[in-house]
């Protein structure tokens, strides 16, 4: 059960971060260039339910399904189908000051074909979501921490 952990600051209030990641274009917004990811059906606002069918690369479909949110703090989104054998990714949101919010992904994940695979998922698996945590993260300080004149919709 390989997992993994990325972390960034952001200078936003807590509310303001959550609220970037329930904007109906923050997948994509979030989603890094390559490989190409198409949101092909999304089934409404961040709520308790929500699924959402991804293409990767033109190769897979991978649908999740949202099954907690706890608005400011928490929404987890679980793969129903895809390429991982099971896919839990935890956003957490804590606040560190009024005006500061420590973001945390916590993603725990098995791969298709047993021990083996997992043992060597670290090295298969992890640099690629470090690129995606990375992105990820610049986008979210780059939305929440610009003055509202700054902000682009």
């Amino acid at each position: 059960m390989p997992d993994f952990v990325w972390s960034v600051v952001v200078r936003a209030p807590i509310e303001a971060v959550f609220a970037f990641h329930e904007r109906e274009d923050a997948l994509p917004l979030l989603t890094p260039a390559f490989p190409p990811v198409k949101v092909v059906s999304r089934s409404g606002p961040l709520a308790v339910g929500l699924r959402v069918v991804l293409r990767l690369a033109g190769l897979f479909t991978w649908v999740a399904e949202h099954p907690v949110v706890e608005r400011p703090t928490l929404f987890v989104d679980t793969q129903v189908s895809g390429p991982f054998r099971r896919w839990v990714h935890r956003h957490e949101f804590a606040s560190v000051d009024a005006d500061t919010t420590r973001l945390t992904d916590r993603i725990s994940y098995d791969l298709p074909g047993g021990a083996l695979l997992n043992w060597a998922a670290p090295l298969l698996v992890t640099p690629g979501l470090v690129q995606m945590f990375r992105h990820r993260h610049r986008v979210t300080r780059q939305y929440c921490e610009a003055p509202p004149s700054a902000v682009r919709r």
